[in-house]
C-alpha cells in the first residue's frame, strides 16, 4: 500500500548521496556562520554575561542547515514538471498524497542527515554535548523541523511552474524565518513587536527544542516546542498533500 512512499523516499536519499558536490556545497554556509559568528561574536557574547556563544549558536546553525535543505527540496517538483518527469509520476496508479508524502519524507530525511553532519562538525569548533540522553529528543526536533519546511516547500512548488519564481519566494521567506527564530541571538529582551513575531515563527520552537536538548537555555519548554511543531507539521503536510493533488499536468 505504501510502496510509492517508500520508493520516493529512497529515491531522494539516493539522489543526495550520489551528488558529492551537493553535500559539500550545502555545508559551506553553515560552516561559515559557525566560524565567522561563533568566533567573531563569541567574545562580545561572553562579555555581555551570556556564556559560551558556540554552545548557544550551534543549535541555531543546525536548524538553519535543516531549514535551507528541506524548504528548497520543493524545487524538484518544478524541475520534474518542466522536464516531464512529474507527469510520469502523477499518472501512476497511486494516490497523489502518497507521492507528496514520499517526497516530503525524502526531503526531510536528507535535511536531517545534513543537520547531523553540521552537528558532528560543530565539535571541531569547541561545542560540548552536556546530556547524551537528550540526543534522541534533539533528533526528533530536527526531523519535525525538516518535515515542516519540506512540506512548505512542496506546497509552494505545487502552485508554481517557474523555477525562478520559486527561488524568489523562498528567499523572501527563508531569511526572515531564520533571523527571527532566535537562532543567532537570545529572545529575552526583544522589542515587543519582534517578540510577538518570534512566537508565531514555527522555527523558533524548533531551535528552542534543539537548544534545550543539547544543553542550552530554553524559553518555551520542550513539551510546548514539541506540540506546536507537531501540530504545524500535521497541518502543513495535509495542506501540501491537498495542493499537490490539484497540480494540473
Amino acid at each position: 500500500m505504501f510502496e510509492a512512499i517508500y520508493t520516493l523516499w529512497l529515491r531522494e536519499i539516493k539522489k543526495y548521496f550520489r551528488s558529492k558536490s551537493r553535500i559539500i556545497g550545502s555545508l559551506g554556509q553553515p560552516i561559515l556562520f559557525l566560524v565567522a559568528l561563533g568566533f567573531g561574536l563569541g567574545p562580545v557574547f561572553q562579555k555581555a554575561g551570556e556564556g559560551n556563544y558556540i554552545q548557544f549558536l550551534v543549535p541555531g546553525i543546525i536548524a538553519m542547515s535543516i531549514l535551507f535543505t528541506s524548504i528548497f527540496s520543493g524545487i524538484s517538483v518544478i524541475w520534474d514538471r518542466q522536464f516531464g518527469f512529474l507527469k510520469e509520476t502523477l499518472v501512476a496508479p497511486v494516490p497523489r498524497w502518497q507521492i507528496m508524502l514520499g517526497r516530503t519524507l525524502g526531503g526531510a530525511t536528507v535535511s536531517v542527515i545534513q543537520g547531523i553532519i553540521v552537528f558532528a562538525l560543530s565539535f571541531l569548533a569547541g561545542f560540548k554535548l552536556t546530556d547524551l540522553s537528550l540526543l534522541p529528543s534533539a533528533l526528533i526536533f530536527m526531523f519535525l523541523i525538516a518535515l515542516l519546511f519540506a512540506a512548505i516547500g512542496l506546497a509552494i512548488a505545487s502552485l508554481l511552474a517557474d523555477m525562478q519564481g520559486f527561488q524568489l519566494i523562498m528567499n523572501f521567506m527563508v531569511m526572515p524565518i531564520f533571523f527571527l527564530s532566535g537562532a543567532l541571538f537570545p529572545m529575552e529582551g526583544l522589542p515587543k513587536i519582534l517578540s510577538v513575531i518570534v512566537k508565531f515563527n514555527p522555527l523558533a520552537y524548533g531551535v528552542d527544542g534543539i537548544r534545550g536538548c543539547l544543553g542550552g537555555a530554553i524559553n518555551f519548554g520542550l513539551m510546548t516546542d514539541f506540540w506546536i511543531l507537531g501540530i504545524a507539521v500535521v497541518f502543513l503536510v495535509a495542506l501540501g498533500g491537498y495542493l499537490f493533488s490539484k497540480i494540473q499536468i
